[in-house]
């Protein structure tokens, strides 16, 4: 039986990526009719067990190019890598099975570059496409059937179109993250392509070099199910958002406290 890791990856690599199923299989080990069940499976509840670009030849390398930007950050200008000289070098290293045109790493390696921005400086794009979210939790005082709760509140906004829709709780465990996100998908009668997070605990676990993490197992199954993209902010930037980030829409009066009937 696969890890919530390995079927996330499966899924992530056919939606997102476009990935064939043999091609899947292939990538990750698993023979054809495994991919397949796990691609058609919809429910990934407790109870019931059991599209970014495609990186093409180029995926292979993308962990040692990595490294060579990421050194490059501690070098002079003038030894830094170009996309020539990352091309070169990877001929150099791999002459019997490196067959990729010059203009396939400057796109490759372009792409790396802004990865590598959002990662380590915190950035976010200035720009949201349609169908990108954001969500947070934030603290809240909140008075319910007349007794006052200092609480929390998670928040999920739309950037592009400056919306936003909030859900009131009482803590802000996992449990809390994954229900206020289904009553917002709920009441917006949709689900994001793509949503960024902080590095919350009820959905990170560890964070690894290249600003990889490894996600809480009921956090991927929440996202296999729903079937959406998470990205996260850089650990040691905040809530980097953009300026446009939508208050939360719940009554405030001035002494801080919210009202839920």
């Amino acid at each position: 039986m696969l890890t919530m890791e390995q079927i996330y990856n499966i899924k992530y690599m056919r939606k997102f990526e476009g990935k064939s199923i043999r091609k899947i299989a292939k990538i990750t080990g698993h023979d054809f009719s495994t991919i397949k069940r796990y691609l058609n499976k919809e429910d990934f509840n407790l109870e019931k067990p059991t599209k970014q670009k495609r990186e093409g030849k180029l995926s292979p390398y993308r962990e040692i190019i990595l490294k060579w930007l990421t050194e490059d950050k501690n070098a002079p200008h003038k030894q830094q890598h170009t996309s020539k000289r990352i091309h070169d070098r990877l001929e150099e290293l791999y002459p019997n099975e490196f067959n990729a045109h010059e203009r396939s790493v400057r796109k490759f390696v372009a792409k790396l570059r802004k990865e590598l921005v959002i990662y380590t400086d915190g950035f976010l794009p200035l720009e949201h496409p349609p169908g990108e979210a954001q969500a947070d939790f934030g603290e809240a005082r909140f008075i319910e059937n007349g007794i006052t709760y200092d609480g929390n509140y998670f928040n999920i906004s739309y950037p592009h179109s400056n919306g936003g829709y909030t859900q009131l709780f009482k803590s802000q465990n996992q449990e809390c993250l994954l229900e206020g996100m289904k009553a917002i998908f709920e009441h917006v009668g949709g689900v994001p392509i793509a949503i960024w997070f902080d590095n919350m605990s009820t959905a990170v676990k560890r964070i690894r070099e290249y600003g990889k993490r490894d996600l809480t197992n009921g956090f991927i199954r929440f996202m296999m199910h729903h079937g959406f993209q998470s990205n996260f902010c850089n650990p040691n930037s905040g809530n980097d958002y953009p300026d446009n980030s939508v208050i939360p829409k719940f009554t405030i009066n001035h002494e801080n406290t919210a009202y839920m009937n």
